[in-house]
């Protein structure tokens, strides 16, 4: 893995390429600007296919936390793919007429400058929303208020959000809510020896009122690809927290009776990483991320498959939602498996 030289943050520079490589089929913006040790990065969003609300849409997120590169590296990866395609492949040109694109890989570009998992005023931005756990969360790692120099600092009660969790959700609201089907996925690496795909909640160990769509996403990808190595779970399986982004945004789009939002997070599991080299252990990159060259550049690879999955399935939503007359059986099912 390269590491940044004093002048450089190499995830917003290769962004940055990228972004000049897809023009006109690109939309671009940049939704804050974030300052760290002096300088200013700005935080982009990408904007790929049909920009109508009658289509659904997937958004891609990533760089939430700034010591785990790998998961702005995964969907620069994707990006990168889709723009080269974009030159020769008219399926693909075809599929963008169905579907709207959002991409923020580089949410905290603060954080990943300084090499730390808060963003540069010491905040956790995935303890930072307006959420409180129904249910007693571990000490410090369920989120704290006591202070910025601990872990897992959730920002002081009486602030708003950080800039940066704010134009996520913004760009949700903005892109994803008011569409008949939307997605999320958020790209984040640290936990466990699988690969995971972690729905909400983690406020509460209660399931989502759209566990039966969860549970038919989850039957179509097994089918689809049988022999996949992802396990699919609600993320309060393993533990609960205060202030998590997708809970709020999830919560916030009942409100607004958005017809189905999913969000997901993709939880890479960096122990096995550890498990194979590890040297890695005494390296803070190294706890997040595939060091090795070839490991890297197998883990890039790996989750291109189940992106493309998630657009392709966003884009023939009607096929596979459960009707209302099966959202009970699949319910049951759920309820059964997972909690």
């Amino acid at each position: 893995m390269h590491i940044p030289s004093e002048h450089e943050l190499p995830e917003l520079l290769e962004l940055e390429r990228i972004i000049k490589d897809g023009m006109p089929h690109l939309q671009v913006r940049s939704v804050c600007e974030v300052e760290a040790d002096g300088r200013h990065f700005p935080v982009h969003v990408l904007c790929l296919g049909n920009p109508s609300r009658e289509v659904p849409g997937v958004g891609f997120f990533a760089g939430i936390h700034g010591l785990e590169r790998i998961g702005t590296q995964v969907l620069l990866s994707y990006l990168h793919s889709l723009i080269g395609r974009l030159r020769w492949d008219h399926l693909l040109q075809r599929q963008l007429a169905s579907v709207r694109l959002v991409f923020m890989p580089l949410v905290n570009p603060g954080g990943m400058w300084r090499g730390t998992r808060c963003n540069p005023r010491g905040v956790d931005l995935m303890r930072n929303a307006p959420v409180e756990s129904a249910h007693k969360v571990a000490f410090l790692y369920g989120g704290q208020r006591f202070s910025a120099r601990l872990p897992w600092y959730r920002g002081s009660a009486d602030e708003d959000m950080e800039i940066e969790s704010r134009a996520v959700c913004d760009v949700v609201q903005q892109e994803l809510f008011g569409r008949e089907f939307s997605l999320a996925l958020d790209c984040h690496s640290g936990f466990g020896l699988r690969d995971r795909i972690w729905f909400p909640y983690a406020h509460t160990a209660e399931p989502i009122r759209h566990l039966p769509e969860i549970d038919a996403l989850h039957r179509l990808f097994d089918e689809t690809y049988p022999h996949h190595n992802y396990v699919f779970e609600p993320q309060c399986r393993h533990y609960l927290a205060h202030g998590d982004l997708w809970d709020h945004l999830y919560l916030e789009a009942l409100q607004r009776e958005q017809s189905v939002f999913l969000p997901l997070t993709l939880e890479m599991g960096s122990w096995l990483w550890i498990k194979k080299s590890p040297r890695q252990m005494f390296s803070r990159l190294g706890i997040f991320n595939p060091l090795p060259a070839h490991r890297l550049q197998r883990v890039l690879r790996s989750h291109l498959l189940w992106m493309d999955f998630l657009v392709r399935a966003a884009a023939s939503h009607r096929v596979w939602l459960p009707a209302r007359t099966e959202r009970a059986r699949h319910r049951q099912d759920a309820v059964e498996r997972w909690y």
